[in-house]
Parts: C-alpha cells; structure tokens; sequence
C-alpha cells in the first residue's frame, strides 16, 4: 500500500508568519467581497432604473401618438361641422329673402349654380329686427 504525502507536508497554520498572511487573505477576500456587493448593487440600481426610464418612453410613446391622432381628427371634426351648417345657413338665408319679399325659386339650388355669388346682407335690417 502507498504511503499518504500528507503526513509528510508541514502545516503553515502553526507558523509565525502564516497568520499575518492569513489576516492579509482574509482582508483581501473582504475587500473583493464588498467590491463584488457595491458592483452588484448597482447593477440592480441600474436595471431598476433603465426598467424607469423604459416606462417612461412607453408613456411618453403613447402620449405622442395620442397627439397626433388628436392633430389630425380635430381639423376634421371642425370641417364636418362647418360642412353640417351649410344647409342651416342656406336655410337662413332662404327665409331672410322670403321675409324681404324675394322668392326664392324651388327649382333653384344655390350649390348648383356656377360661378361666384355674392351676398349681400344688410345688417342695419337684422339689428332693427331684433330690437
């Protein structure tokens, strides 16, 4: 049978000068020990972080877009109103002329005549009618 070595080997734990390479060791392990814990830490400060600012550009996505449907809808909803009224203003105007003794023609459809027309509303009329 073979004879063990380390019965042979000296132990560096009972010397003298082990102990203070030991403390060494040991203070270097702590050291790197707090190294590897501040690096950890903040890596997770760091990932909490980018999830933050991740949020925040999700957000700030969707308010731009929100923004710009806004831009482009409203025009349209103030053009579909104005378009809405055309018929109440001819509708006005019709019953202004029937009230000043004009006729208006039935067969007549003020969008359908060409070219331009201007009207001429007197509104010394209207303000002594509405008094």
């Amino acid at each position: 049978m073979r004879q063990s070595v380390a019965a042979n080997r000296t132990s560096h734990i009972g010397h003298p000068g082990s102990s203070s390479n030991n403390a060494a060791a040991i203070n270097k392990l702590l050291e790197k020990k707090k190294e590897y814990d501040a690096v950890s830490a903040l890596e997770r400060a760091s990932a909490v972080f980018l999830s933050r600012i991740e949020g925040w550009a999700r957000i700030a996505r969707q308010w731009r877009t929100q923004e710009k449907s806004y831009v482009y809808t409203r025009p349209t909803l103030v053009h579909g109103q104005v378009l809405d009224q055309w018929p109440k203003m001819f509708q006005i105007l019709s019953l202004f002329l029937s009230s000043q003794g004009h006729t208006v023609d039935e067969g007549d459809d003020p969008l359908e005549t060409e070219g331009q027309v201007l009207v001429r509303i007197p509104i010394e009329d209207l303000q002594t009618a509405s008094q």
